[in-house]
This record gives C-alpha cells, sequence and structure tokens, in this order.
C-alpha cells in the first residue's frame, strides 16, 4: 500500500476531488453538535464559500493524502501564530479527513505521520471530546509518532496534543 500526499493547489482534480466529498466530510462533523460547523445556506456559509475560504487562506497548506496514487482524503494544515492558542505552536492540524472506503486500513496513520514529517516543528493537534472516534485516533497516532512524547490537556470539551516534530528526528 503506498500512501502520498501532495499540494492540493496544484491539481484541479484534486480540488474537484475535494469538493465531490465535502459533503461527506460535513456529514461525519454533524452530529458532534458543537455548533462551530455553521449551518449550510446561510449567507457567506454555503459549502463554495467554506472550501473557497480554504484554498484563499496564505497561512495554510491543504493537502490530498493519495492510496496508489487516488485521492483518498485531505488535510489542512495551518501555519505561523495562528496555528495554536498563543502561538505555542508552528502548526496545527485544521482540517483532516480519509474517505469511509479507506479508513480504518492504516491510510490515516501513515498520511499524518507523512504530514508531520514534512512540516518539522512544534505542532497542535486538537479535537472534540464529543468525538470519541477522532479522540482514539489522535491519541494512538501522535502516541506512536513521538513515542508517547507528547503533552495533552483537555479543556472547554476539547482535547489539545502538543509535540514537536523535529524532535523525532533526533531519536
Amino acid at each position: 500500500m503506498t500512501i502520498s500526499v501532495r499540494d492540493t493547489r496544484q491539481s484541479r482534480g484534486d480540488r474537484q476531488w475535494i469538493e465531490s466529498v465535502y459533503r461527506d466530510y460535513l456529514n461525519d462533523l454533524a452530529p458532534l453538535g458543537t455548533g462551530v460547523f455553521p449551518a449550510l445556506r446561510e449567507v457567506g456559509h454555503r459549502e463554495p464559500d467554506q472550501l473557497a475560504s480554504w484554498f484563499a487562506d496564505s497561512s495554510a497548506h491543504l493537502l490530498t493524502v493519495l492510496k496508489e496514487d487516488k485521492p483518498v482524503g485531505f488535510a489542512m494544515v495551518r501555519t505561523g501564530p495562528t496555528a495554536a492558542r498563543g502561538g505555542a505552536a508552528d502548526y496545527s492540524m485544521a482540517e483532516f479527513f480519509i474517505a469511509r472506503a479507506a479508513r480504518r486500513r492504516g491510510v490515516g496513520q501513515e498520511a499524518v505521520r507523512l504530514i508531520f514529517d514534512r512540516f518539522s516543528g512544534r505542532w497542535h493537534i486538537m479535537e472534540y471530546l464529543r468525538n470519541p472516534q477522532a479522540v482514539a485516533f489522535w491519541r494512538r497516532v501522535v502516541s506512536a509518532y513521538t513515542g508517547g512524547r507528547y503533552q495533552e490537556r483537555s479543556e472547554s470539551g476539547e482535547l489539545h496534543q502538543y509535540f514537536d516534530s523535529s524532535a523525532r528526528r533526533t531519536r
């Protein structure tokens, strides 16, 4: 199984694929009831508006996850002072999605490893405690990647992991 990630902005086909699965992504998030994700059809929050803002965001790297050179997911990595509250991180995982057909096959974990290696530095990962599948996934992936060398904090219904991916290279 060959997993890779590439810059979505370099491929019109990747953008079209993300547009085609965006509704699946929102459907996965909808049951969480966080109130963070806007109701569709609100002024300024239509699906095309949301996606356009992703592609226009200069503080973000939009990546397509590929399995055997076919898109199966996407990720958005934010950089700079907005990467984490208080600027304690160089990078944060703003969005992450693997299509259902590719889940539970190691695709997500391998994609995350590639992303952490690509963006070496201090990371912040956040998931909602109402999403136990995401909590379990990120705990497992971050723990495996860092060898258990990460900090975790729970606040306001969110779970936050902090670690330095550059530290992995020195071990």
